[in-house]
């Protein structure tokens, strides 16, 4: 197979989030801590979001970002505040809805493929272990 036609195949991978989808991305984030406030320096949400899809990307460790993402703290805090506040599932929403309208997405065309797997060695077994009392009262010393 030719190297040339697999390389014009593939898109690059994006590394900077673009202006048009950062446009769309931005209503749905949270509101920005203001600038002139007392504490941490301020990281900007698209700076945050980059390094969050940089890890996701390459696998690295939160503490091992590039500094040009901000601090890997940082960046790990605010997936975990977003994760549970499902502003990743609202993205992915909103994002589709425009790929929708650019491109089209085929919605009368799905697959969906599942393989299943032995565990090796079996797994482990789990032992039900049963309560023989509850108390609510606290332990006092008297």
């Amino acid at each position: 197979m030719d190297v040339a036609y697999d390389r014009a195949k593939y898109l690059p991978t994006v590394k900077r989030i673009p202006d048009e989808i950062w446009d769309e991305i931005r209503m749905i984030l949270p509101s920005e801590k203001p600038i002139n406030t007392i504490g941490r320096p301020v990281v900007s949400f698209r700076k945050v979001l980059e390094g969050i899809l940089y890890v996701l990307r390459t696998g690295c460790q939160w503490k091992m970002l590039p500094k040009e993402y901000g601090s890997g703290s940082t960046c790990h805090r605010r997936f975990q505040q977003w994760s549970t506040s499902k502003v990743f599932q609202r993205l992915w929403t909103r994002l589709l809805r425009v790929y929708d309208d650019l491109v089209g997405i085929q919605w009368n065309w799905q697959s969906l493929d599942s393989v299943s797997v032995k565990a090796p060695l079996g797994g482990k077994w789990l032992v039900l272990i049963l309560q023989i009392e509850v108390s609510w009262e606290q332990n006092v010393i008297y």
